[in-house]
């Protein structure tokens, strides 16, 4: 991939799956690589005296069994409350979740670009008031 690196978790069918990839400056920066799931994979980055953790997710739609949803945020519980306070982390993804097209007091959270009607994906989503 002309210089670029991807790390991978997932199946070889072709459902799931997530990735990293990686710009050839910062391949050399990568310490650790844990694959959790084929819907969750963690990176973390040293750069120069910053510690950079990077997770890339992809949340189970609405239509699956719950305890493939509950599974999935345990584990992006987990990694996220692993990873020190004095380390940076990044988490992106498709997260499956409509915020909803208003803010309804998530200002810090929500920027009014949301889609449809808040759903179950979308208030796991959201900070505990």
């Amino acid at each position: 991939m002309d210089g670029f690196k991807l790390w991978y978790s997932g199946g070889s069918r072709d459902r799931n799956g997530v990735g990293i990839l990686v710009d050839a400056d910062l391949r050399g920066c990568v310490v650790e690589v844990k694959r959790i799931s084929d819907r969750m994979i963690f990176i973390k980055l040293v750069i120069g005296r910053l510690f950079v953790n990077v997770v890339s997710a992809y949340a189970p739609h609405v239509s699956l069994d719950e305890e493939v949803k509950r599974l999935f945020w345990e584990n992006l519980d987990e990694v996220v409350r692993g990873i020190p306070s004095t380390e940076k982390i990044f988490i992106g993804g498709d997260f499956n979740g409509h915020i909803d097209t208003t803010s309804n007091g998530f200002d810090d959270v929500h920027g009014g670009f949301g889609f449809g009607k808040r759903n179950g994906g979308g208030v796991s989503l959201l900070p505990k008031l």
